[in-house]
Order: structure tokens, then C-alpha cells, then sequence
């Protein structure tokens, strides 16, 4: 009995999580969940038209990622077809929100492309069942379809084939 009930929550914890060919569900980062900067509320709807690479992160986990953000800060793409959005898991890093948020908003400028979002509760931990604690990537077509997806630390191999894909879906 105690067996089948683990095997049924491994199921439905499988149904409810994003998957490769699923539209990404849309949902509100705002006030006590996060958003962007000033406490604007953020919309996932709003990715729709663009291809995107979005980066959930916890912010001790980020040089997982680093040498992605490098290839992508030098990807040469319409901004207009193309962005990146790293959306921070301030509720996983022993650091400061604010504080964090400053070092993040001077980042920013150095990373072209990408807008910075703020999960202050780990909600989408919950919404889109993020590894918690982890780098998670996703790159996600016009209508908001995950093409890819991606938790941990990533090889330069995987770095090259993300570029590659990026570059076939804004063409």
C-alpha cells in the first residue's frame, strides 16, 4: 500500500510539471510573490511573440549557469525576436533581498537582452514546479511551448546546442 501511494504521487507530481512540448502555464509574480524591480508585477503571458530563454535560478547556484549567460550576452539576435529572463529565487539564498536585488540590477546592465525577475516566495517552485534550489532552462517558443528544459549545472556542449536552437527558433 505504501508503495503504490509513493508511485501515485510520483505521478501526479510528473502530470503537474512543465515538460518539453507543454505551453508554459501563465502566471503573475506580484507584491508578496515577487515581480520585477519597484514591485512591478510580472505576467508570464507577456512572453508570447518572442522566443525566450528563462533562467530560474537560485542565486548561490549561479555559476551553473555562467558560461551560458557569457554565450548568450554575445549572441547577436533581434532583441525584438529574442530575450532572455532570469527569474531569481530570492527565497533560496541566505542573502538579503535587497541587497541582492542591487547586486542583480548592476548585473543587468552588463547582460544585454535580459530582465531580471524576483520569485520571493518560491512560487513557481509550486506554479511550474521548479527544482527548488537548482538552475533551471527553459527556452520557450512565440506561443509560450517549452522547446527545452534543463536543471543543473550545463557543459559547453549543451551551452553550443542551446545557441543553435536559439538561433533556428528566431529565424
Amino acid at each position: 500500500m505504501k508503495k503504490m501511494m509513493i508511485v501515485w504521487i510520483g505521478i501526479v507530481a510528473m502530470i503537474q510539471a512543465v515538460n518539453i512540448g507543454d505551453t508554459l502555464p501563465q502566471v503573475t509574480l506580484k507584491k508578496e510573490n515577487g515581480g520585477i524591480r519597484n514591485d512591478k508585477p510580472w505576467h508570464s503571458a507577456d512572453l508570447k511573440g518572442k522566443v525566450h530563454l528563462l533562467l530560474y535560478m537560485d542565486p548561490d547556484k549561479r555559476k551553473e549557469t555562467q558560461v551560458l549567460l557569457n554565450a548568450l550576452n554575445k549572441l547577436e539576435v533581434d532583441s525584438k525576436a529574442y530575450s532572455t529572463v532570469a527569474i531569481v529565487n530570492l527565497a533560496a539564498t541566505w542573502m538579503p533581498d535587497a541587497i541582492l536585488e542591487g547586486l542583480l540590477s548592476k548585473k543587468q546592465k552588463e547582460l544585454k537582452n535580459t530582465s531580471f525577475v524576483f520569485d520571493k516566495k518560491k512560487y513557481l517552485v509550486k506554479k511550474w514546479k521548479m527544482k527548488d534550489d537548482a538552475s533551471n532552462i527553459l527556452i520557450i517558443d512565440k506561443n509560450s511551448k517549452i522547446l527545452y528544459q534543463k536543471v543543473g549545472k550545463i557543459s559547453s556542449e549543451e551551452v553550443a546546442q542551446i545557441i543553435k536552437m536559439v538561433r533556428i527558433e528566431v529565424i
